[in-house]
């Protein structure tokens, strides 16, 4: 299967580095940096992985995206263990983020005009912060997320690799009611991109088009997006000054 996009990590780990390696990481930032706000996100190369935002690529080196919804288990806001498999059966978006992650923030009002939205259709967001426990639940209290929530540290980390993704946050994950894994989403989520993947998860649920369909769709939709985007962004920016 194929993703998308570019996106900026906190941690001072590589994105092909093992879980172990990862959680090292995790932890030793954690001591050296805990004021997360005043932490600018940048781009860190990580080889061919890295592509513009929205347009199709593989998953990183020596990753593959599942081709079915992963048995994760991660506490949620009260710390009781919950699967990511209790809220399957239906059309799910899975966001993993973090509170440090400057697009990460951004998605969030997005994602709850969203999930408000698709009730009829039955759908369901999960957002998955890999983060320290305290600054999500601290983070949560000013800025409220209206779909549930999953927390992770190490075992955050464990969860990103198990979609076969890296420490690039946000991605997001499109999954059918069947399970199957429909697309990968890495980077900003725009408004449009979320509703056409809703959409054409209803299509599958009513039989209009198959899975393979419609990630074909998906696919095609989610480049032409990102660049009208980048047309849209360069013209903006070709404007003489006043």
């Amino acid at each position: 299967m194929k993703s998308s996009g570019s996106s900026t990590p906190r941690l001072l780990v590589a994105v092909l580095a093992a879980v172990g390696a990862g959680a090292v990481g995790f932890f030793a930032y954690r001591f050296q940096h805990r004021a997360a706000d005043e932490l600018i996100a940048t781009p860190v190369p990580v080889g061919p992985a890295v592509v513009p935002e929205g347009t199709a690529t593989e998953p990183p080196k020596g990753k593959v995206i599942p081709d079915t919804l992963p048995d994760i288990t991660l506490a949620d806001v009260a710390g009781k263990p919950t699967k990511l498999a209790s809220f399957a059966g239906r059309p799910l978006m899975v966001n993993f983020w973090a509170t440090w992650c400057a697009p990460c923030r951004r998605e969030i009002p997005l994602l709850n005009k969203i999930r408000m939205e698709r009730k009829a259709q039955n759908a369901e967001i999960v957002g998955i912060a890999v983060d320290f426990r305290e600054d999500v639940l601290a983070f949560v209290k000013k800025v409220p997320l209206s779909y549930p929530l999953l927390i992770g540290e190490e075992d955050g980390l464990a969860a990103a690799e198990a979609f076969g993704m890296g420490m690039g946050f946000p991605f997001s994950v499109f999954v059918d009611s069947k399970n199957r894994i429909l697309t990968v989403k890495v980077g900003e989520l725009h408004e449009d991109e979320a509703n056409f993947a809703f959409d054409r998860l209803r299509d599958i649920d009513n039989g209009i088009l198959t899975h393979e369909a419609a990630q074909g769709a998906i696919n095609d939709a989610f480049r032409e997006m990102a660049a009208e985007r980048a047309r849209q962004e360069a013209a903006v920016e070709s404007k003489p000054a006043n």
